[in-house]
Formats: C-alpha cells, sequence, structure tokens
C-alpha cells in the first residue's frame, strides 16, 4: 500500500471533516459492511484512512487508494 504525502492527508481532512456523513462505494475487505452503507466520519488518520461509524455498528477504516466512499449531500 502506497501512504499519501502529508499534503494529501490535509486535503483529505478538508474533504472529510469530522461528522462528515457518507456513503460506501467500495470496499476490498471480507468483512465490509454492504456497499451503500451510510456511516460518519470520526476522523482521518495520519494514513490517508478514512475513520468512519457505519450505521450498521461496525467502524472499518475506507483506506486510502484502496477503498471508496462518497459525501452526502444534505437532504439524501
Amino acid at each position: 500500500m502506497r501512504f499519501p504525502c502529508r499534503e494529501t492527508v490535509e486535503l483529505l481532512r478538508r474533504e472529510y471533516p469530522v461528522g462528515t456523513r457518507v456513503e460506501l462505494l467500495r470496499m476490498d475487505d471480507p468483512q465490509a459492511p454492504p456497499i451503500g452503507t451510510k456511516g460518519t466520519v470520526r476522523g482521518v488518520d495520519d494514513s490517508g484512512s478514512i475513520m468512519v461509524a457505519w450505521d450498521g455498528g461496525g467502524s472499518l477504516n475506507v483506506l486510502f487508494g484502496v477503498d471508496e466512499c462518497r459525501v452526502i449531500k444534505e437532504g439524501e
């Protein structure tokens, strides 16, 4: 796995601030919640992983460069 530079991590932190609602689009993990699961961002760690509290109770991170989620816009 390739780690992002500091600038990329800061960009991710601005794009996914604590409390942001997200939807899972892709996760390469056998324990992953189903695609389409929604959750709340708890932060972005130094490796660029988005830490999410999933609505179903799980807390697997969205790994930078491997997994994918999207910000849920208000009203969605």
